[in-house]
């Protein structure tokens, strides 16, 4: 697979990344809320030693102890979706495998002893997922997951029983969230078994006009059926952005465009830009890009710009401890030089 940050696909106009999330754990061991550190470390090693039993994964594969490594290090691999804020919030007994190309990581004592996971860029949820059962696979021939003839995959949150599958898809919305329609799109995916969060899941807002679009249900469907839903109900979604993009573009072609280029003028002369002005301006800067409005520029410039312009992985590029302004500087500057290419 390919690092969803440097690749360019065909849905690449909506859709930014495809993620294959499962959850598991080990037969007869408490979920990780139970455990002491003690024993959750031991979850580690055992999740350790069955990875790496196969010879050249410890080439290819690394493990990041979190109770080793800084809070700004943790707060980066959360800002490059690699783990969750419940692994940090576990940081003392919690552990991933990371791929040295960094599309898979294995989270360890997060809410269930293992969550594998992979991203790639597009619509590639098959790809994802083949990639993630292949390593569910080595680690169940050496692990005795905790499952059950009738419900499936044991997990500690309910919703999670069954396949244990979490599909998500990352998309930019920006013509459905400025045509006040995303409300509904909220509530017509409720309806069919989905679920829209935020840039970084549950709990997090819908900024920059990006969303994870997943499923909800997990249990009484195969694993098929999840991705097929899913990708029906993506490329529904692409469509209905399509249309309500080409309908605003015809009755607000000028404004639109003035958006459009004020917001990439802004992007490539501010001396200060906050995280979430940067985000917003980049999605229009986007939304240029995909309706080719803006043409020297790809999208794969915007994709790295998104994880390069958060606070800890700015902050981690520093060797000084950097304040709020001092932040807002570089990442004002990061910005310019990325886009110093486009000739508006």
């Amino acid at each position: 697979m390919k690092n969803w940050l440097e690749t360019k696909s065909e849905n690449d106009n909506v859709v930014i990344s495809s993620r294959i999330r499962l959850a598991r754990n080990i037969k007869n061991i408490p979920f990780p809320n139970k455990l002491n550190v003690e024993e959750a470390k031991d979850v580690v090693k055992k999740v350790e030693d069955a990875f790496y039993s196969v010879p050249y994964m410890e080439e290819q594969y690394k493990t990041i102890y979190l109770w080793q490594s800084d809070d700004i290090s943790n707060i980066s691999y959360l800002e490059k979706h690699l783990i969750s804020n419940k692994l940090i919030s576990n940081n003392q007994e919690s552990a991933f495998i990371l791929g040295n190309d960094e599309t898979v990581s294995i989270m360890i004592n997060e809410e269930d002893h293992i969550r594998l996971q992979s991203i790639t860029g597009g619509l590639n949820l098959k790809e994802a997922y083949e990639y993630t059962n292949k390593l569910d696979d080595l680690l169940e021939e050496k692990l005795d997951y905790a499952f059950h003839e009738k419900l499936g995959y044991l997990t500690s949150c309910p919703t999670n029983l069954g396949t244990g599958l979490r599909a998500s898809v990352m998309v930019h919305l920006p013509a459905l969230t400025m045509n006040k329609e995303i409300t509904g799109l909220f509530n017509g995916l409720t309806q069919v078994g989905m679920t829209i969060r935020g840039l970084y899941g549950e709990g997090s807002k819908g900024e920059g006009n990006l969303y994870q679009i997943s499923n909800q249900v997990t249990l009484g469907l195969s694993e098929e059926e999840i991705l097929t839903n899913l990708t029906g109900v993506i490329n529904q979604v692409i469509n209905q952005e399509k249309i309500t993009r080409e309908r605003i573009f015809s009755k607000r072609k000028y404004e639109v465009e003035d958006k459009i280029f004020r917001s990439a003028g802004i992007l490539k002369s501010a001396v200060m830009l906050n995280s979430n002005e940067a985000l917003n301006l980049l999605s229009n800067v986007r939304l240029g890009v995909e309706m080719g409005i803006i043409k020297d520029i790809d999208n794969t410039v915007l994709n790295k710009l998104l994880v390069d312009i958060q606070p800890a992985t700015i902050q981690k590029g520093s060797q000084d401890k950097l304040t709020e302004k001092q932040r807002d500087l570089k990442r004002a500057q990061l910005v310019k030089e990325r886009l110093k290419i486009m000739s508006l």
